[in-house]
């Protein structure tokens, strides 16, 4: 869109913040200050101190979220720091409240230290009901997410989990239009950071309950250095672990070696790396998410060049708009609806499931609900409350 960064600046100048907090009741006299403030707010507090669990009744916490960054993988633009994440983290509480009803507040914390985020988030997490992580780079984001998994609230680090479970939703709808079943795929991700693990883990079901996940043929991984494979000598940390569950054939070699008889390749890297020649040599009814914003691996006229049958992108200019805002409202309400203590794995399949029966006839230009569509947000949300309460990770 011609001078959209421009508008966008002039409309955030105006708007000094996408936010602003309102007061769901007037205070026009002594009886509403005495009833809203002292004295009359020390009897909830009392009620809390003599039951924790009473603060759900009394105060906002129960519909709370707190969306966290530390400012170190913010959309495609890298390690830009807190300040600079502001507008993002704003953007995201924006769609919580518009998508699913959620008050939300952006945290953006001047520090890049795990063992320090997960010290404040555990300090500040009596204020809210459910913690949003957002743009941490990997492998720092594993290591606070397992570190707050038992925080007693939903956590989700949504740029693993929210984008699986879109990824998810629009993959079985394109196999569905392309009559291939998902446990004899063959699927290429490039780019192994937080996403493209989080992928990876979900298609070979690890974690998950094995009969609600099926595990595809094979996974390729390929990073900036090209296929991994267990054995590979620069390989450490997550990458390691997940060289023992991708690649069994230890196919060595780069994205064009990979892609070769590929059913599905999902971008999650960088703008322009691949080619209608690679896409021409996947098999047949090729699958192709190229998901780098703001320019995709491919752009999707090359891809139908190259033969691509289903195309889907993280734009909104093109269709089938692979994006978060799809997952992360419903799956935050439906947890905080269940007052779940966690969301479990088994809690996003059912979204990922859920958003995908929003599509029941997918065409290829149609394998997910338009990002715009209010009514996925209700569905995605009653599917992960029921989930969470048929897995009793729910507070009594």
């Amino acid at each position: 869109m011609i001078g959209l960064d421009s508008l966008s600046i002039e409309l955030h100048k105006k708007l000094k913040g996408k936010l602003s907090i309102t007061s769901k009741i007037p205070v026009s006299s002594q009886k509403d200050l005495a009833l809203l403030y002292t004295p009359g707010v020390a009897e909830p507090c009392k009620e809390i101190a003599a039951d924790h669990s009473k603060v759900y009744d009394y105060t906002g916490k129960g519909n709370m979220v707190a969306v966290i960054t530390d400012g170190s993988a913010v959309l495609g633009l890298g390690n830009i720091g807190a300040e600079a994440s502001l507008p993002v983290m704003e953007g995201k509480s924006l769609l919580m409240k518009e998508f699913a009803g959620l008050d939300s507040f952006p945290i953006a914390l001047n520090t890049q230290d795990p063992a320090e985020v997960v010290k404040i988030i555990t300090a500040i997490s009596p204020v809210f009901g459910a913690i949003n992580l957002e743009d941490i780079s990997a492998p720092n984001c594993f290591e606070i997410e397992n570190k707050l998994e038992n925080l007693g609230i939903p956590v989700m680090h949504d740029d693993q989990h929210g984008t699986v479970v879109v990824i998810l939703a629009a993959l079985l709808n394109a196999l569905k239009v392309v009559k291939k079943d998902i446990s004899e795929i063959k699927v290429v991700i490039n780019g192994v950071g937080a996403a493209g693990s989080a992928i990876c883990k979900q298609l070979s079901c690890i974690g998950y309950d094995k009969r609600m996940c099926t595990r595809v043929k094979e996974i390729l991984l390929v990073d900036s250095k090209g296929i991994i494979f267990e054995g590979r000598s620069d390989l450490s940390g997550y990458k390691n672990e997940l060289a023992k569950i991708t690649n069994r054939s230890k196919i060595s070699g780069y994205l064009q070696d990979a892609l070769k008889e590929a059913d599905v390749f999902i971008g999650l890297s960088r703008g322009n790396l691949l080619t209608k020649e690679m896409v021409q040599s996947m098999g047949k009814d090729a699958i192709v998410f190229a998901m780098a914003n703001p320019v995709p691996e491919i752009m999707p006229d090359e891809a139908l060049k190259g033969g691509a049958a289903v195309i889907g992108t993280g734009r909104s200019d093109f269709p089938n708009q692979i994006n978060n805002v799809l997952a992360f409202p419903g799956i935050f309400r439906g947890a905080l609806d269940a007052r779940a203590t966690k969301i479990t794995p088994q809690m996003r399949m059912a979204a990922a499931l859920a958003l995908s029966d929003c599509v029941p006839n997918p065409t290829k230009d149609f394998i997910v609900p338009s990002p715009l569509d209010k009514s996925v947000a209700t569905k995605v949300a009653a599917a992960v409350m029921e989930t969470a309460i048929a897995e009793g990770v729910i507070r009594e």
